[in-house]
């Protein structure tokens, strides 16, 4: 193995497998970017595009995965508007057993030899006390765009499946699956929401390609215009009973006409059926950003964890 191996499909299974088997013992110390759900979504909608600038490690102990890193590294990307954007420092997702928390500093050498001579980051969780003091030692601080009340640090939510609301739509709204609307659709629905998008047809082609992606349960909510004015996928973790939102958007036309509740309430009624008894959602934390937070507030999710943005930008 060398260390410009490529992230491959493969590999992101044996990450998800990973998340799994950390969300069942220590869930406070699954990072935000690396869930069971968002390692699929990740993958999916940009390794097309990205994937020659991902370069990954693995490590491994009686023959199972224990950890992974996963290098990001500068590319430019392209928007809905036409614009693009180049991105010109390396990001690292990580995830480490807790039983083999000491190859911390391993991860933290591997990323300082991919991303030689670049800005880097990377976001840990915050509870994991000793990740936090080896990237400390190794130079990484704060990322100063993380402080304040804008600051884009990530909380993950939970809440239990026990008593969902009925979810209520405004009339002539319905819900409806991507395996019903079809691809198009469901492409649409995300772009709008989101405006400028880099998701495309090609970039949804592989997220459909991912383990664990069930069309039933990628939930859109359709106007009475036609319009899928709201979308989200669910991620189902059949090991841990557990279902990830990821991602969750609105129409700006549509705003503010309880969709997004309806639709969060709805799809926990659908995976509640299929086994699932707890749902999981991440958002923005800081207190200049609180639509979603208090979105999924709203439905009963409460915070429990949150990433520590860090950077260093030392050759």
């Amino acid at each position: 193995m060398t260390n410009l191996d490529l992230l491959t499909a493969a590999d992101v299974q044996l990450m998800q497998g990973l998340a799994q088997r950390v969300t069942a013992t220590h869930p406070h110390l699954v990072n935000a970017e690396a869930t069971y759900g968002e390692l699929a979504w990740n993958w999916g909608k940009s390794h097309a595009a990205h994937g020659a600038t991902w370069p990954r490690r693995l490590w491994f102990a009686g023959g199972r995965l224990v950890a992974w890193g996963w290098a990001q590294l500068p590319h430019r990307v392209f928007r809905s508007d036409g614009r693009s954007k180049d991105v010109t420092n390396a990001n690292l997702v990580y995830q480490i057993h807790p039983d083999h928390a000491d190859l911390i500093d391993e991860i933290i050498e591997w990323y300082g030899q991919v991303a030689a001579g670049l800005e880097r980051t990377v976001v840990p969780t915050a509870a994991d006390e000793l990740a936090l003091k080896q990237w400390a030692a190794h130079g990484y601080e704060t990322d100063p765009s993380s402080l304040g009340d804008t600051g884009f640090w990530t909380q993950l939510n939970q809440r239990d499946l026990v008593d969902v609301a009925e979810p209520v739509l405004p009339p002539g709204f319905r819900f409806r699956t991507a395996d019903e609307a079809g691809p198009e659709a469901a492409v649409r629905a995300h772009v709008d929401a989101w405006a400028p998008s880099t998701f495309t047809a090609e970039g949804f082609q592989g997220v459909r390609q991912t383990a664990g992606y069930r069309g039933d349960l990628h939930l859109l909510v359709e106007a009475p215009d036609s319009t899928m004015a709201s979308s989200t996928i669910m991620w189902l973790d059949e090991v841990n009973r557990t279902a990830e939102f990821e991602p969750v958007g609105t129409h700006p036309g549509f705003r503010r006409q309880g969709l997004a509740r309806a639709m969060l309430l709805y799809g926990m009624r659908r995976v509640r059926s299929l086994g699932a008894t707890h749902a999981t959602v991440a958002c923005l934390g800081a207190p200049g950003h609180p639509r979603a937070r208090g979105l999924y507030h709203s439905v009963g999710f409460r915070e429990i964890s949150r990433d520590a943005p860090l950077v260093s930008r030392q050759a």
